[in-house]
């Protein structure tokens, strides 16, 4: 049997309200009796007590069909296996998950069979074992056939033993289980959790032994930049679902705006709130909608929800760097001036003047590094960042530990053990760029840098001789800041696009004043912001215009 998940025109389809399963079930008969039972699940907590045939839109039908039609009986072995939602908030997203693991529990055959929803907290464990407890409550039939133990969050089936549990995350909830039905609720909370993509893989191990088995992922879009298994996993799904990702045995059903409407920002326009809302008229409201928009962008909502969190639960919105009321406003044109190309190799061959701007804290923060260069024909500014980090910041500041593996990966960070030879790889760069003659000045907070200047004077780099300046600090640093934002609107400043600095760069704040402006943290702590502000120590020096010092035959000697 051939067949495909990826569905690579959803962005006509979900704009048209049409499926985004491109196939019907590989097991018709398989989807139609496992949806005769979900369809006739009870909703205990919309008015008259609809079932799910009475009060849904065809789209939680489609995906109930796929998980339970991707069962070939004959050979008990699910040809389909991983399935990942991604749908608006009050879609019933955690009422369709129980009514889905409860018509599991009961379809399922296999005797003593453990089946789990995995949820990041207690609340939304709750929010899960609520329903599913309530559904075999309001039928008699059920409630002979299943027994509900509150204390436990388990739902166990009387003949075949076989048991529905739902957990919450913790340092022992998932290990030795041997589920083979898995539900993970709101993977973009586990996405803030260290240690997250390691508790995921215990909690589906027993799939190796259960065939007939499956892995449902089922979240709303993170109120912050995705980080951790949340990106990974959503990455990888929307590659499933374009097709550039060939695996027949995942699928993916994402409801989020097309490119030209979030470029657009179309998804502002009340017209449009249906686009990530398919159960739009039955349990989401768009006259609702609509004024709770109005109330977050006036600051006036009185949840004291922001217009990130409004567009990234109700609108699916992805959120980027350019969302916070109080952002750098260089943030806006940040994306639009990335380029791959730009790196450190790039910039020691294409320009004639180069100031390295350094900044870091202590071993609680990032060390970044940021090479600024002037193209030696165009003059635009080129750059290319780095930073290190200890490693003890991955205990330290565990919300963001799988973010920072995620820069590691990606070769943006390099994460030091005790022996901290992140100076070291620091002095090797300039070291580089001083021997290529391209050293206009290193540009460094003054601030606890005793130990990187002693370094660089090793180097011949000192203040004596002009190569390291101080650069001005706090609302002093206006005028960098400043023209950072107005090189990035006129597109004369270009860096390499690295999701590392991506990061720092949403993570600025900017405070003003009556006569100045500071760039500062969003949040204290865990929102690290150094490589951005060594771009900005770069970019104190590089705004003096410094002169070129490379001579003409050095360059040929080298580049040829």
């Amino acid at each position: 049997m051939h067949w495909t998940t990826a569905c690579p025109d959803w962005q006509e389809r979900i704009v048209a309200g049409r499926s985004l399963i491109p196939f019907d079930p590989l097991f018709p008969d398989e989807a139609e009796a496992a949806l005769s039972v979900f369809k006739s699940l009870k909703i205990v907590d919309v008015a008259g007590q609809p079932t799910f045939g009475e009060a849904c839109e065809e789209y939680v039908f489609d995906f109930v069909r796929a998980i339970f039609g991707a069962y070939d009986h004959e050979n008990a072995k699910r040809l389909i296996e991983e399935f990942f939602l991604l749908i608006a908030k009050k879609n019933i997203k955690s009422t369709m998950s129980a009514g889905i693991m409860l018509t599991a529990l009961i379809r399922n055959w296999r005797h003593s069979q453990e089946l789990l929803i995995l949820a990041p907290t207690r609340e939304v464990a709750e929010n899960s074992f609520k329903p599913a407890a309530d559904m075999v409550r309001a039928d008699p039939e059920l409630t002979d056939l299943l027994h509900v133990q509150d204390n436990l969050k388990e739902i166990t089936h009387r003949l075949t033993k076989a048991v529905l549990k739902v957990v919450s995350a913790d340092s022992t909830s998932t290990a030795g289980k041997k589920a083979a039905f898995v539900l993970i609720e709101e993977l973009w909370l586990f996405g803030k959790k260290a240690g997250a993509s390691a508790m995921l893989q215990e909690a589906t191990g027993g799939l190796i032994s259960r065939p007939e088995g499956f892995v449902i992922y089922i979240s709303t879009q993170s109120d912050a930049p995705p980080a951790g298994v949340f990106k990974e996993k959503l990455d990888y799904f929307r590659g499933v679902r374009d097709g550039t990702i060939d695996d027949p045995r995942s699928l993916a059903v994402i409801y989020e705006f097309p490119d030209e409407m979030v470029k657009s920002k179309a998804y502002l326009q009340p017209q449009n709130f249906y686009v990530t809302n398919p159960n739009m008229g039955r349990s989401v409201r768009a006259d609702w909608l609509e004024r709770k928009l109005a109330k977050v962008r006036s600051g006036e909502d009185e949840d004291g929800d922001t217009i990130q969190t409004f567009l990234a639960k109700h609108l699916n919105v992805e959120i980027g760097m350019n969302l916070r009321a109080n952002r750098w406003a260089g943030a806006d044109f940040w994306a639009l001036r990335a380029d791959p190309k730009i790196t450190l190799d790039y910039i020691l061959k294409h320009c004639d003047v180069v100031v390295p701007g350094i900044d870091g804290g202590g071993l609680d923060d990032l060390f970044g590094l940021c090479i600024l260069g002037r193209h030696k024909q165009t003059k635009d500014w080129l750059a290319w960042s780095h930073a290190w980090c200890h490693k003890g910041v991955l205990t330290r500041r565990k919300s963001i530990a799988d973010r920072l593996r995620d820069f590691e990966k990606a070769g943006e960070l390099t994460i030091v053990d005790d022996e901290l030879d992140d100076i070291s790889a620091i002095i090797e760069i300039i070291q580089r760029i001083k021997d290529a003659g391209l050293l206009a000045a290193v540009s460094v907070d003054p601030a606890g840098l005793g130990e990187i200047i002693d370094a660089l004077a090793d180097i011949d780099v000192t203040p004596e001789n002009g190569e390291i300046i101080g650069a001005p600090q706090g609302y002093a640093m206006m005028n960098a800041i400043k023209t950072a934002e107005r090189k990035l609107t006129n597109g004369t400043l270009m860096h390499s696009g690295s999701g590392l600095m991506s990061w720092c760069v949403s993570n600025l704040k900017i405070e003003p004043t009556a006569t100045a402006i500071r760039a500062t943290k969003q949040t204290a702590g865990d929102a690290k912001i150094d490589p951005a502000m060594a771009l900005f120590d770069a970019v104190t020096v590089m705004s003096r215009n410094p002169e070129p010092k490379r001579k003409p035959e050095y360059q040929m000697l080298v580049f040829g």
